[in-house]
Protein backbone atom coordinates (compact mmCIF):
# COMPACT_ATOMS: atom_id res chain seq x y z
CA UNK A 1 0.00 0.00 0.00
CA UNK A 2 1.24 3.32 -0.84
CA UNK A 3 1.34 5.59 1.46
CA UNK A 4 1.65 9.83 1.21
CA UNK A 5 1.78 12.49 3.64
CA UNK A 6 2.52 16.20 3.10
CA UNK A 7 6.16 15.92 3.76
CA UNK A 8 6.50 14.06 0.49
CA UNK A 9 5.24 16.66 -1.27
CA UNK A 10 7.10 19.14 0.08
CA UNK A 11 10.23 17.25 -0.73
CA UNK A 12 9.22 17.03 -3.76
CA UNK A 13 8.24 20.87 -4.34
CA UNK A 14 10.71 22.67 -2.67
CA UNK A 15 9.95 26.19 -4.29
CA UNK A 16 6.10 25.65 -2.93
CA UNK A 17 5.90 27.55 0.19
CA UNK A 18 3.03 24.87 1.05
CA UNK A 19 3.39 21.82 2.18
CA UNK A 20 -0.46 21.12 0.20
CA UNK A 21 -0.86 22.42 -3.60
CA UNK A 22 -3.29 25.29 -1.72
CA UNK A 23 -2.05 27.47 -5.01
CA UNK A 24 -5.67 24.73 -6.74
CA UNK A 25 -8.14 26.72 -4.20
CA UNK A 26 -10.65 28.83 -5.61
CA UNK A 27 -10.23 31.96 -3.64
CA UNK A 28 -12.53 34.60 -2.82
CA UNK A 29 -13.64 37.63 -1.17
CA UNK A 30 -15.40 36.63 2.19
CA UNK A 31 -16.40 33.25 3.47
CA UNK A 32 -18.16 30.32 2.09
CA UNK A 33 -20.38 31.01 5.49
CA UNK A 34 -22.77 33.89 5.63
CA UNK A 35 -21.84 36.05 8.60
CA UNK A 36 -23.49 39.69 9.50
CA UNK A 37 -20.19 41.12 10.93
CA UNK A 38 -22.59 43.90 12.63
CA UNK A 39 -24.86 41.00 14.11
CA UNK A 40 -21.68 38.89 15.74
CA UNK A 41 -20.88 39.87 19.39
CA UNK A 42 -17.58 38.95 21.25
CA UNK A 43 -18.03 35.66 23.31
CA UNK A 44 -16.54 34.95 26.54
CA UNK A 45 -14.46 31.80 26.72
CA UNK A 46 -15.95 30.64 29.81
CA UNK A 47 -19.16 29.71 28.56
CA UNK A 48 -17.90 26.92 26.27
CA UNK A 49 -18.84 23.37 26.44
CA UNK A 50 -15.99 22.23 28.84
CA UNK A 51 -15.89 25.07 31.55
CA UNK A 52 -19.61 24.39 31.61
CA UNK A 53 -18.58 20.69 32.37
CA UNK A 54 -16.68 21.71 35.05
CA UNK A 55 -19.18 23.91 36.40
CA UNK A 56 -21.41 21.69 37.21
CA UNK A 57 -23.98 22.76 34.30
CA UNK A 58 -24.00 19.44 32.92
CA UNK A 59 -24.58 17.51 36.17
CA UNK A 60 -22.52 16.26 38.83
CA UNK A 61 -20.99 12.71 37.17
CA UNK A 62 -19.82 14.59 33.74
CA UNK A 63 -18.23 17.34 36.30
CA UNK A 64 -16.41 14.95 38.38
CA UNK A 65 -15.69 13.06 34.79
CA UNK A 66 -13.89 16.23 33.45
CA UNK A 67 -11.33 16.39 36.30
CA UNK A 68 -10.34 13.14 34.73
CA UNK A 69 -11.00 12.45 31.10
CA UNK A 70 -7.53 13.75 29.90
CA UNK A 71 -5.32 12.18 32.63
CA UNK A 72 -7.19 9.05 32.79
CA UNK A 73 -4.98 7.75 30.40
CA UNK A 74 -1.41 7.92 30.46
CA UNK A 75 -0.24 9.25 27.08
CA UNK A 76 -2.83 11.86 26.59
CA UNK A 77 -1.88 12.81 30.07
CA UNK A 78 1.83 13.28 29.24
CA UNK A 79 0.58 15.78 26.81
CA UNK A 80 -1.63 17.67 28.57
CA UNK A 81 1.62 17.84 31.20
CA UNK A 82 3.71 19.12 28.63
CA UNK A 83 0.73 21.29 27.39
CA UNK A 84 0.64 23.61 30.44
CA UNK A 85 4.00 24.55 30.32
CA UNK A 86 3.32 26.55 26.70
CA UNK A 87 0.88 28.30 28.78
CA UNK A 88 2.81 31.21 30.70
CA UNK A 89 4.86 32.06 27.27
CA UNK A 90 2.36 32.96 25.05
CA UNK A 91 3.08 36.32 25.37
CA UNK A 92 6.78 38.06 26.11
CA UNK A 93 8.47 41.37 26.04
CA UNK A 94 9.28 43.20 22.01
CA UNK A 95 12.53 43.88 20.90
CA UNK A 96 14.53 47.11 21.38
CA UNK A 97 14.75 47.66 17.65
CA UNK A 98 12.98 46.48 14.24
CA UNK A 99 15.07 44.00 12.51
CA UNK A 100 15.83 45.14 8.69
CA UNK A 101 14.60 43.92 5.63
CA UNK A 102 11.18 43.20 7.39
CA UNK A 103 9.21 46.32 5.89
CA UNK A 104 7.58 44.81 2.91
CA UNK A 105 4.29 43.30 3.72
CA UNK A 106 4.27 40.07 1.35
CA UNK A 107 8.05 39.10 1.62
CA UNK A 108 6.99 39.09 5.60
CA UNK A 109 4.09 36.74 5.11
CA UNK A 110 6.00 33.99 2.70
CA UNK A 111 8.69 34.30 5.32
CA UNK A 112 6.47 33.48 8.62
CA UNK A 113 4.64 30.98 6.69
CA UNK A 114 7.86 29.47 5.75
CA UNK A 115 9.16 29.66 9.17
CA UNK A 116 5.98 27.94 10.51
CA UNK A 117 6.86 25.06 8.07
CA UNK A 118 9.86 25.13 8.94
CA UNK A 119 8.62 24.51 12.68
CA UNK A 120 6.95 21.65 11.24
CA UNK A 121 3.10 22.63 10.87
CA UNK A 122 1.04 21.45 8.43
CA UNK A 123 -1.05 24.08 7.12
CA UNK A 124 -0.46 27.91 7.98
CA UNK A 125 -2.61 31.28 6.58
CA UNK A 126 -2.66 34.69 7.74
CA UNK A 127 -5.83 36.96 7.78
CA UNK A 128 -6.46 40.86 9.50
CA UNK A 129 -7.98 39.65 13.01
CA UNK A 130 -11.54 40.13 13.18
CA UNK A 131 -12.78 42.05 16.44
CA UNK A 132 -15.39 39.52 17.18
CA UNK A 133 -12.71 36.78 17.13
CA UNK A 134 -11.12 38.10 20.46
CA UNK A 135 -12.75 36.55 23.85
CA UNK A 136 -14.21 39.05 26.39
CA UNK A 137 -12.83 36.78 29.33
CA UNK A 138 -10.48 34.44 29.87
CA UNK A 139 -11.79 31.06 30.84
CA UNK A 140 -8.64 31.09 33.83
CA UNK A 141 -9.60 34.13 35.78
CA UNK A 142 -12.19 35.72 34.12
CA UNK A 143 -10.43 38.77 33.77
CA UNK A 144 -11.04 40.89 30.59
CA UNK A 145 -9.34 40.58 27.16
CA UNK A 146 -8.42 43.37 24.86
CA UNK A 147 -6.15 42.73 22.09
CA UNK A 148 -5.85 45.09 19.34
CA UNK A 149 -3.14 43.41 17.18
CA UNK A 150 -3.69 43.74 13.39
CA UNK A 151 -2.70 40.41 11.90
CA UNK A 152 -3.39 36.79 13.01
CA UNK A 153 -1.47 33.35 11.55
CA UNK A 154 -3.38 30.16 11.62
CA UNK A 155 -1.41 27.30 12.29
CA UNK A 156 -2.88 23.75 11.22
CA UNK A 157 -1.64 20.51 12.80
CA UNK A 158 -2.49 16.81 11.53
CA UNK A 159 -3.59 14.32 14.55
CA UNK A 160 -2.31 11.42 12.84
CA UNK A 161 -4.03 9.77 9.86
CA UNK A 162 -2.57 6.34 10.67
CA UNK A 163 -3.75 6.23 14.28
CA UNK A 164 -7.01 7.98 13.31
CA UNK A 165 -7.00 4.89 10.67
CA UNK A 166 -6.54 2.72 13.61
CA UNK A 167 -8.82 4.00 15.62
CA UNK A 168 -12.58 3.38 16.62
CA UNK A 169 -12.91 7.05 16.91
CA UNK A 170 -13.81 7.40 20.33
CA UNK A 171 -11.65 4.84 22.16
CA UNK A 172 -8.57 5.64 24.73
CA UNK A 173 -6.26 7.41 22.25
CA UNK A 174 -8.78 10.08 21.15
CA UNK A 175 -7.57 12.40 23.61
CA UNK A 176 -3.87 11.44 22.70
CA UNK A 177 -4.31 12.48 18.67
CA UNK A 178 -6.16 15.98 20.10
CA UNK A 179 -3.35 16.87 22.35
CA UNK A 180 -0.73 15.76 20.30
CA UNK A 181 -2.04 18.73 18.03
CA UNK A 182 -2.89 21.29 20.35
CA UNK A 183 1.04 20.58 21.78
CA UNK A 184 2.52 20.49 18.85
CA UNK A 185 0.70 23.69 17.37
CA UNK A 186 1.02 25.57 20.76
CA UNK A 187 4.74 24.74 20.69
CA UNK A 188 5.06 26.28 17.06
CA UNK A 189 2.70 29.64 17.85
CA UNK A 190 5.30 30.18 20.96
CA UNK A 191 8.30 29.57 19.02
CA UNK A 192 6.98 31.62 15.88
CA UNK A 193 5.57 34.88 18.61
CA UNK A 194 8.68 34.97 20.09
CA UNK A 195 10.96 34.65 16.75
CA UNK A 196 8.71 37.84 15.79
CA UNK A 197 8.93 39.54 18.89
CA UNK A 198 13.00 39.32 18.29
CA UNK A 199 12.05 40.45 15.03
CA UNK A 200 10.61 44.21 16.76
CA UNK A 201 6.99 43.34 16.06
CA UNK A 202 4.78 42.90 19.17
CA UNK A 203 3.60 39.34 18.79
CA UNK A 204 1.06 36.64 20.95
CA UNK A 205 0.54 32.90 20.46
CA UNK A 206 -2.77 31.62 21.58
CA UNK A 207 -3.38 27.51 22.11
CA UNK A 208 -5.07 25.28 23.96
CA UNK A 209 -3.24 26.64 27.77
CA UNK A 210 -3.83 30.19 26.63
CA UNK A 211 -6.14 31.08 23.79
CA UNK A 212 -7.17 34.83 23.69
CA UNK A 213 -9.37 34.47 20.37
CA UNK A 214 -11.63 32.16 19.12
CA UNK A 215 -10.01 30.28 16.27
CA UNK A 216 -12.57 29.23 13.52
CA UNK A 217 -13.00 32.51 12.29
CA UNK A 218 -9.40 33.94 11.95
CA UNK A 219 -9.14 29.85 10.01
CA UNK A 220 -11.87 31.32 7.61
CA UNK A 221 -10.82 34.63 6.86
CA UNK A 222 -6.93 32.87 6.31
CA UNK A 223 -8.19 30.47 4.00
CA UNK A 224 -7.88 27.32 5.55
CA UNK A 225 -11.35 25.88 5.39
CA UNK A 226 -14.39 25.76 5.67
CA UNK A 227 -17.46 25.85 8.44
CA UNK A 228 -18.75 22.14 7.96
CA UNK A 229 -21.44 19.96 9.67
CA UNK A 230 -19.68 19.56 12.29
CA UNK A 231 -21.04 22.08 14.50
CA UNK A 232 -18.34 25.17 15.31
CA UNK A 233 -15.01 22.99 13.23
CA UNK A 234 -13.71 24.50 10.26
CA UNK A 235 -12.74 21.53 7.79
CA UNK A 236 -9.20 21.69 5.60
CA UNK A 237 -9.60 20.34 2.19
CA UNK A 238 -6.52 18.39 2.27
CA UNK A 239 -6.50 17.48 6.40
CA UNK A 240 -10.03 17.19 6.55
CA UNK A 241 -11.27 17.82 10.47
CA UNK A 242 -7.96 15.81 11.41
CA UNK A 243 -6.25 18.83 12.79
CA UNK A 244 -6.01 21.22 15.59
CA UNK A 245 -4.79 24.86 15.54
CA UNK A 246 -3.11 27.74 17.31
CA UNK A 247 -3.02 31.28 16.15
CA UNK A 248 -0.29 33.91 16.81
CA UNK A 249 -1.48 37.46 16.49
CA UNK A 250 0.62 40.52 15.52
CA UNK A 251 0.81 43.52 14.65
CA UNK A 252 3.81 42.81 11.89
CA UNK A 253 3.00 43.96 8.55
CA UNK A 254 1.58 40.95 6.39
CA UNK A 255 0.11 40.42 3.39
CA UNK A 256 -3.40 38.44 4.33
CA UNK A 257 -4.79 35.72 2.29
CA UNK A 258 -8.32 35.17 1.25
CA UNK A 259 -10.68 33.01 2.47
CA UNK A 260 -11.34 29.49 0.28
CA UNK A 261 -14.49 27.83 -1.84
CA UNK A 262 -13.92 24.01 -2.18
CA UNK A 263 -17.37 23.32 -2.17
CA UNK A 264 -17.90 22.10 1.43
CA UNK A 265 -21.12 23.94 1.69
CA UNK A 266 -22.80 21.62 -1.05
CA UNK A 267 -20.88 18.56 0.20
CA UNK A 268 -22.20 18.68 3.69
CA UNK A 269 -25.29 19.63 2.77
CA UNK A 270 -25.65 16.08 0.95
CA UNK A 271 -23.43 13.89 3.24
CA UNK A 272 -24.20 14.15 6.79
CA UNK A 273 -22.20 10.79 7.94
CA UNK A 274 -20.96 12.48 10.89
CA UNK A 275 -24.62 13.34 12.34
CA UNK A 276 -25.53 9.53 11.07
CA UNK A 277 -22.12 8.34 13.21
CA UNK A 278 -22.31 10.60 16.24
CA UNK A 279 -22.35 8.09 19.44
CA UNK A 280 -24.11 11.03 20.86
CA UNK A 281 -26.06 12.24 18.56
CA UNK A 282 -25.04 15.67 18.96
CA UNK A 283 -24.67 16.71 15.45
CA UNK A 284 -27.51 18.24 13.79
CA UNK A 285 -29.18 16.56 10.62
CA UNK A 286 -31.24 19.81 9.09
CA UNK A 287 -30.73 22.77 7.34
CA UNK A 288 -28.24 25.39 8.52
CA UNK A 289 -29.61 28.18 11.40
CA UNK A 290 -28.05 31.55 12.09
CA UNK A 291 -26.52 32.30 15.72
CA UNK A 292 -24.66 35.19 16.57
CA UNK A 293 -24.56 36.17 13.23
CA UNK A 294 -23.45 32.91 11.67
CA UNK A 295 -25.37 30.84 9.62
CA UNK A 296 -24.44 27.30 10.24
CA UNK A 297 -25.03 23.80 11.17
CA UNK A 298 -25.96 23.49 14.48
CA UNK A 299 -24.39 20.93 17.50
CA UNK A 300 -25.60 20.12 20.70
CA UNK A 301 -22.88 21.42 22.70
CA UNK A 302 -24.04 19.83 26.20
CA UNK A 303 -24.67 16.28 24.50
CA UNK A 304 -21.28 16.60 22.88
CA UNK A 305 -19.23 17.70 25.80
CA UNK A 306 -21.04 15.19 28.20
CA UNK A 307 -20.06 11.97 25.44
CA UNK A 308 -16.60 13.53 25.24
CA UNK A 309 -16.04 14.12 29.20
CA UNK A 310 -18.39 11.16 30.27
CA UNK A 311 -17.00 8.31 27.75
CA UNK A 312 -16.45 5.44 29.60
CA UNK A 313 -14.81 3.24 26.89
CA UNK A 314 -12.16 5.72 25.99
CA UNK A 315 -11.07 9.03 26.24
CA UNK A 316 -12.56 11.51 24.69
CA UNK A 317 -13.84 11.42 21.24
CA UNK A 318 -13.55 12.19 17.96
CA UNK A 319 -15.71 10.07 16.20
CA UNK A 320 -17.19 12.90 13.81
CA UNK A 321 -13.24 13.16 12.68
CA UNK A 322 -13.11 9.68 11.87
CA UNK A 323 -15.90 9.24 9.55
CA UNK A 324 -15.90 12.14 7.97
CA UNK A 325 -14.81 11.26 3.89
CA UNK A 326 -12.58 14.07 3.77
CA UNK A 327 -10.31 13.01 6.25
CA UNK A 328 -7.94 10.76 4.02
CA UNK A 329 -4.26 10.47 3.19
CA UNK A 330 -2.46 12.16 0.54
CA UNK A 331 -2.31 9.35 -2.05
CA UNK A 332 -2.09 10.05 -5.61
CA UNK A 333 -5.77 8.33 -5.69
CA UNK A 334 -6.98 10.44 -3.06
CA UNK A 335 -5.36 13.60 -4.42
CA UNK A 336 -7.08 12.37 -7.53
CA UNK A 337 -10.86 11.83 -5.53
CA UNK A 338 -10.30 15.60 -4.05
CA UNK A 339 -9.96 17.55 -6.86
CA UNK A 340 -12.60 15.96 -8.39
CA UNK A 341 -15.29 16.45 -5.31
CA UNK A 342 -13.95 20.29 -5.42
CA UNK A 343 -14.41 20.90 -9.06
CA UNK A 344 -17.39 18.84 -9.76
CA UNK A 345 -20.66 19.13 -7.80
CA UNK A 346 -22.29 16.83 -9.36
CA UNK A 347 -19.49 13.90 -8.35
CA UNK A 348 -20.13 14.64 -4.83
CA UNK A 349 -23.65 12.73 -3.92
CA UNK A 350 -21.52 9.70 -5.22
CA UNK A 351 -18.62 10.13 -3.09
CA UNK A 352 -20.87 10.27 -0.45
CA UNK A 353 -22.41 6.79 -1.15
CA UNK A 354 -18.60 5.52 -2.21
CA UNK A 355 -17.35 6.59 1.02
CA UNK A 356 -19.98 3.85 2.69
CA UNK A 357 -19.64 1.44 -0.52
CA UNK A 358 -15.89 1.00 0.18
CA UNK A 359 -15.72 0.94 4.12
CA UNK A 360 -14.27 4.24 4.93
CA UNK A 361 -14.55 5.03 8.72
CA UNK A 362 -14.13 1.50 10.01
CA UNK A 363 -11.28 1.42 12.23
CA UNK A 364 -8.26 -0.92 11.17
CA UNK A 365 -6.85 -3.00 13.69
CA UNK A 366 -3.80 -3.71 12.39
CA UNK A 367 -2.59 -0.70 12.84
CA UNK A 368 -3.36 -0.13 16.37
CA UNK A 369 -0.10 0.24 18.20
CA UNK A 370 -1.52 2.07 21.70
CA UNK A 371 -2.23 0.92 25.48
CA UNK A 372 -5.64 0.47 26.19
CA UNK A 373 -5.22 1.18 29.62
CA UNK A 374 -6.96 3.57 32.30
CA UNK A 375 -5.87 5.19 35.52
CA UNK A 376 -8.89 4.59 38.41
CA UNK A 377 -7.67 6.63 41.20
CA UNK A 378 -3.85 5.98 40.62
CA UNK A 379 -4.22 2.54 40.00
CA UNK A 380 -4.12 1.61 35.71
CA UNK A 381 -6.94 -1.07 34.67
CA UNK A 382 -6.09 -3.27 31.37
CA UNK A 383 -9.41 -2.01 29.79
CA UNK A 384 -8.62 -4.00 26.67
CA UNK A 385 -9.05 -6.81 28.44
CA UNK A 386 -12.38 -6.25 30.33
CA UNK A 387 -13.81 -5.80 27.08
CA UNK A 388 -12.24 -8.92 25.53
CA UNK A 389 -10.61 -7.02 22.89
CA UNK A 390 -7.18 -9.03 23.35
CA UNK A 391 -9.29 -12.62 23.47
Amino acid sequence: MIRVFSSDYRRRNGARTDPFPVRTLRRIERPTTKIDDSAVRRVDERDGGFRRADRGEYGPVIQREYRRFMTKHPLSGALLGMSKHLAPIAAGETGKSIAPSTDNPVFNARHIKETAYFLRADAAGICELPPYAVFTHSRWDGSPIELAHKYAIGILIDQDWKTAQASAGHDWISNSMSFLAYSTSGFIACVLAEYIRKLGYPARAHHAMNYQVVVPPILLWAGLGEMCRIGDIVLNPFLGPRFKAAVVTTDMPLAVDKPIDFGLQDFCDKCGKCARECPGQAIGRGAKETHNGYERWTTDVKKCTSMRVGNQLGSGCGMCIKVCPWNKPFTPFHRFVNRAIRDFPAVRSLAVKADDWLGYGKPKPGWKWWLDVEDVDGVYRDTARMSGDNE
